[in-house]
C-alpha cells in the first residue's frame, strides 16, 4: 500500500542511505529528507494502524481478525522501530554538523526533530535505547535501554534549550527547508508547541512539574511563542513533484477494500460537520449509485459481511493525491491543550474560547468552512467537560500519526464502543511489542527493560499512562 521505498524517494535517498559517502555534510544536508521521510511514514501509519485501532476506518470486507478487532501481531511495531531509529541517526548527524558549523538555528531544529521522533518512539514502545543508541561506530553494539522518564526528561530539556538557541536574525543558509522555508520564527513556534504536547502527555506524573511549565509557556508568549494560526502549524505540503511525492503510489489503494468506521462518521454526522465530505465518500445502496449520505461500518463487527445492505462510506482519495498534506503538529492541537489547561484553572482565559478556536482551526486546516450555527448544536457546544474537549481533539487529530492513540491512552477518551468480536479482552492495546530482532540481538538489555516495565505485552502500560 505504502510507497516508502528507495524508488519513491531517489533524490533524498542518495543523500541519506550513507551520509559518510558525502565529502562534507552541512547542517542542512539531511534536514529535508528527515522531515519528508518521517512525516510521510507517519501519514502511512496513521492510515494503516491508528485509523483501525481508534475506529476511524477499517478493512472491508473483514470476516475476522484485524487491528480494528484489537488483533495486533507481535511485529506490528517493527517498521516504527526501524524507521525512527534510522532517521534518529541522521538527526544526530545533523546536530553534530550544526554544532561544528556554529549554526544555532540548525542545532535547535535538530533538537526539535530529535524530541519529536523520540517522543513517537517511546510512546509507541515505552523504554527504548537513547543515550547509547546509534553509537555502533564507538563500539556500542548492544545499547542499554533508557526509561521513559529519562527519555522525557531529556527531550523536554532539549526543547527548552532549543527555544533559547533560535535566532530569527540569523539566516538559514544551507538550502531551503521543505517545512517552513527557512522561517526561523515558525520553527521556534513548533519547538514550543511540541513542548506543550509532551508536557501534557506526562502531566499526571507529579515529578515532571508539567502544569507549572505549561503555564509558564502559555503566559509568556514572547519568550515561548507557540502556534497561533494554521499558517504556523507543522504541516508538510507534499507537492507531488519528486522527491515530494505521496506515500501512496496509487491513490486508489487508499480507498480500495476500506470502509469508514461508524463511530467516527456518526460523531461527525451528529455535529453536522463539514469535514465529512473532506474525509469520506458517501455511502450508497447496493447498486453502487444511489447515495444515502455518510454511513460507516462498526469497527470489530460481529457476523458476516452480508448483514450490511449498503456500500459504506470509504476514504476520500483526494487526501492522498498530491498536492496533499502530511500532518506533523497542528494549531488546533495547541488550542485544545489550552482548553484543557483553562478548564483545570492551570492558565487564565476561557476554556470555551480555546475549544472553539481548536474546532475552527481543525476544520479550516482541511479546507472546510465553519458553519455559522455550528456551536448552536448541543452536540458541538462547549459544555465544560473534558469529554467534549477530547471528542473534538480526537476528530482534529485525524491523520496525525499515532496521536489519537496516545491521547486515548492518556485520557481514556473518547469512549470507544466494544463488540464481542474484539479480542484482547476487548481492551485497546497500549503499546507495540519490541521487535524480535531486538529481543534476539540485544537480549540482556531487552530483558532488563522488560523487567522494569513489567512485561513486553500490548497491554503493558507505559510510564505516563493512568
Amino acid at each position: 500500500m505504502s510507497c516508502l521505498s528507495v524508488s519513491c524517494t531517489d533524490d533524498f535517498e542518495e543523500v541519506n542511505l550513507d551520509p559518510n559517502r558525502i565529502e562534507t555534510i552541512s547542517p542542512g544536508t539531511l534536514l529535508n529528507p528527515i522531515i519528508y521521510e518521517i512525516a510521510s511514514f507517519n501519514t502511512s501509519r496513521s492510515d494503516a494502524f491508528t485509523f483501525e485501532l481508534m475506529q476511524v476506518a477499517l478493512p472491508f470486507p473483514s470476516a475476522s481478525g484485524g487491528e480494528h478487532r484489537y488483533d495486533v501481531g507481535d511485529g506490528a511495531g517493527n517498521s516504527t522501530w526501524n524507521t525512527y531509529y534510522r532517521w534518529l541517526t541522521n538527526i544526530k548527524e545533523m546536530q553534530a554538523a550544526a554544532v561544528e558549523a556554529q549554526a544555532p538555528n540548525y542545532e535547535a531544529i535538530a533538537l526539535t526533530l530529535n524530541a519529536w521522533t523520540y517522543s513517537l518512539l517511546t510512546d509507541s514502545f515505552g523504554d527504548v535505547p537513547m543515550v547509547e543508541a546509534g553509537r555502533g561506530d564507538e563500539g556500542i553494539l548492544y545499547p542499554a535501554f533508557n526509561t521513559q522518564q529519562e527519555i522525557y526528561t531529556k527531550i523536554l530539556n532539549d526543547l527548552a534549550r532549543a527555544n533559547t538557541l533560535f535566532d530569527p536574525e540569523q539566516k538559514m543558509i544551507y538550502g531551503s527547508d521543505i517545512l517552513y522555508h527557512n522561517d526561523v520564527a515558525k520553527w521556534q513556534r513548533f519547538c514550543n508547541s511540541l513542548r506543550l504536547r509532551l508536557l501534557l502527555r506526562v502531566s499526571q506524573k507529579a515529578e515532571m512539574n508539567a502544569y507549572a511549565q505549561m503555564a509558564e509557556i502559555v503566559d509568556n508568549p514572547e519568550q515561548f511563542p507557540v502556534f497561533t494560526s494554521n499558517e504556523e502549524a507543522a504541516i508538510l505540503e507534499i507537492s507531488g513533484v519528486a522527491p515530494l511525492i505521496s506515500p501512496w503510489g496509487r491513490a486508489v489503494d487508499f480507498r480500495t477494500g476500506r470502509a469508514a468506521s461508524a463511530f467516527f462518521v456518526d460523531n461527525l454526522n451528529a455535529l453536522n460537520d463539514p469535514r465529512l465530505e473532506k474525509f469520506f465518500t458517501q455511502a450508497t445502496l447496493k447498486d453502487g449509485k444511489t447515495k444515502i449520505g455518510y454511513k460507516g461500518i462498526p469497527s470489530g463487527y460481529t457476523g458476516s459481511d452480508a448483514q450490511f445492505d449498503f456500500v459504506p462510506s470509504s476514504m476520500n482519495i483526494a487526501l492522498v493525491t498530491a498536492p496533499m498534506i502530511s500532518v506533523i503538529m497542528t494549531y488546533a492541537e495547541v488550542e485544545f491543550i489550552k482548553a484543557e489547561l483553562a478548564r483545570q484553572g492551570v492558565i487564565g482565559g476561557e476554556a470555551q474560547l480555546h475549544y472553539e478556536n481548536g474546532v475552527k482551526a481543525a476544520m479550516e486546516q482541511w479546507g472546510a468552512a465553519v458553519p455559522a450555527a455550528y456551536f448552536e448544536n448541543p452536540a458541538a457546544a462547549y459544555d465544560g467537560t473534558l469529554e467534549r474537549i477530547m471528542l473534538q481533539k480526537y476528530l482534529a487529530l485525524y491523520f496525525n500519526d499515532y496521536q489519537q492513540w496516545f491521547e486515548y491512552r492518556r485520557t481514556g477518551l473518547p469512549v470507544l464502543p466494544k463488540t464481542e468480536a474484539m479480542v484482547n479482552n476487548q481492551m485497546v492495546p497500549v503499546r507495540f511489542r519490541y521487535p524480535a530482532i531486538v529481543q534476539q540481538s540485544n537480549h540482556d538489555n531487552y530483558q532488563l527493560a522488560v523487567e522494569h516495565m513489567g512485561g513486553d505485552d500490548i497491554n503493558t502500560k507505559v510510564w505516563w499512562e493512568k
